[in-house]
């Protein structure tokens, strides 16, 4: 890829690669001090080229597809709703708009003004204001991954939120802090592994980071301050610190309080999990997603605060054909049918 300067809004929309995703989470509480936690991410994917396990070979009459995939954490109650959708239709009018629109079934994620956001599915309607600018990976939203791959990538890593979440059929005002992550690249599935975090400290600092790839490892930490101003350092070291979780249904074992070291920024996070079992199933592709609480030392001064943690790449040990039996072949079959009748009838 043309490594280019992501420019804003004007990026904001879709792109002609073989992946991109629009990806939300947040922390938020309500009036009683309850907690809850949620994610939301609509993909678009080149069904052909992009590789994913079984979904790319169904014979499906369109190049592009999209799919979305959603969590709400009870957090008090320690449960996980988890969504996962194999295709969505988009609305006629998504990415026409002269600012970010998308609308599928009840999901809908829009750009309100100039700086204001509402996210809508089954779990949550919220409205967000973008409290600092924009933050570019790398410093232009666009870096170099191990095994020749690149991406683009910004963050919206400040946003203040209220709105409303719906549990067991009961709506409940909440309020709290969100961030958006957007990202296109032309890369291929490769069953890679990486471990991410988004982390929003109680002294204004936001901090995104990753470790990719498994032989040749890239890692990044971009930090954004109060005042808006951003660093970043690829000297940031991961370590697992002890505290696991074997999913029932994979028999994947996921590492789920890490400590992150930036020794040239004076700073060390620790992370542990909110709830343990957050783990999302896409067909056969398995991943853990969930909210997390932080106590950061910087400068030698402690603050708290909360995240968001995603692991991919934790090879299930069970074998193909249970997790196929476990309801998924019927999942993507039904909706692998709704998406065929979709398609026909727009080519129509």
């Amino acid at each position: 890829m043309e490594p280019k300067r992501v420019i804003l809004p004007q990026d904001e929309g879709e792109h002609n690669h073989i992946i991109e995703w629009w990806y939300w989470n947040g922390n938020l509480r309500d009036r009683r001090g309850n907690e809850y936690a949620f994610m939301n991410c609509l993909f678009k994917a080149d069904l052909k080229r992009v590789g994913f396990p079984l979904i790319s070979e169904l014979p499906l009459p369109v190049k592009t597809v999209h799919f979305s995939h959603s969590l709400l954490s009870d957090i008090n109650k320690m449960k996980f709703y988890p969504g996962v959708n194999y295709f969505v239709r988009l609305s006629k009018d998504s990415f026409r708009k002269p600012a970010l629109f998308a609308k599928y079934g009840n999901c809908l994620m829009e750009k309100t003004g100039n700086s204001e956001y509402r996210l809508r599915n089954d779990y949550v309607d919220l409205g967000m204001k973008l409290m600092k600018r924009p933050l570019l990976e790398g410093g232009r939203g666009f870096f170099n991954l191990p095994g020749r791959r690149s991406t683009y990538y910004y963050s919206l890593t400040d946003l203040k939120t209220s709105g409303t979440i719906t549990l067991n059929g009961k709506k409940i005002r909440v309020r709290g802090r969100s961030w958006m992550d957007h990202q296109w690249a032309n890369n291929r599935y490769a069953r890679d592994r990486w471990t991410w975090f988004s982390i929003q400290l109680e002294n204004g600092t936001d901090v995104v980071c990753f470790e990719y790839g498994k032989r040749k490892r890239h890692a990044m930490a971009c930090i954004m301050d109060r005042r808006g101003r951003q660093t970043s350092t690829t000297k940031v070291r991961f370590v697992p610190t002890g505290k696991s979780w074997t999913s029932p249904h994979t028999k994947a074992t996921y590492p789920l309080s890490w400590r992150i070291e930036m020794p040239g920024k004076k700073t060390t996070i620790e992370l542990e999990p909110l709830i343990k079992e957050q783990e999302m199933l896409y067909g056969i592709i398995n991943y853990w997603e969930g909210p997390m609480k932080a106590k950061a030392k910087v400068n030698g001064r402690t603050v708290k605060g909360r995240g968001f943690m995603e692991l991919v790449g934790y090879i299930p040990k069970c074998p193909l054909s249970k997790l196929l039996k476990n309801g998924l072949e019927d999942a993507i079959m039904q909706e692998f049918h709704d998406a065929r009748r979709i398609a026909e009838k727009i080519l129509d």
